[in-house]
């Protein structure tokens, strides 16, 4: 008898709003993608479940593959990237870029025309992630520090570069047309 792992993956590809049934799933997802930072599966919870139309889980024959948290900033026209994770099995196949372009996409992101994120000098399949984003969309990058190894962390973890790409708005997309 097989079991579903025995079986071929068709290489299905779907993204979806999460629910509050995938927090423990996207908990050991991001276990896997080291360095992430861990958070309890408490508050994977509420990022599904209050911030699910800003959140995107990709799934691979089923299985979560891929997750990105984010939220809308209070009081700002920005979309805040919080966690990208994808998986080692859905790694090569431009997972990270096509979740941010779903949540970027969605009417309830219509208002936002910055997107932020913070990430460390050393992670580099992040900063090519948002490199990419900000190239494929004509948008403007830049970063500072914003959160001090020192100041903020008392030299626990790597400073975090806030990373700010503001995009064009429509009317200038139509006049550069």
């Amino acid at each position: 008898m097989h079991t579903a792992k025995d079986l071929p993956r068709s290489g299905k590809l779907r993204l979806r709003k999460p629910n509050s049934e995938d927090g423990a799933q996207i908990w050991d997802l991001i276990r896997e993608c080291k360095p992430l930072d861990e958070n309890s599966v408490y508050c994977n919870l509420l990022q599904c479940d209050h911030f699910r139309d800003t959140c995107v889980v990709a799934e691979l024959d089923g299985d979560i593959v891929g997750w990105i948290s984010g939220y809308l900033v209070p009081n700002e026209e920005a979309l805040f990237v919080w966690q990208v994770a994808v998986s080692s099995k859905a790694r090569g196949m431009g997972l990270g870029g096509l979740m941010l372009d779903e949540i970027f996409g969605r009417e309830e992101c219509d208002d936002a025309n910055v997107l932020k994120t913070t990430i460390t000098k050393d992670n580099d399949a992040s900063w090519a992630l948002f490199k990419k984003f900000a190239k494929r969309h004509g948008g403007e990058l830049e970063d500072e520090a914003h959160f001090k190894k020192d100041d903020h962390f008392e030299g626990r973890h790597d400073t975090e570069h806030m990373v700010t790409i503001t995009l064009p708005d429509e009317d200038d997309m139509a006049k550069a047309a």
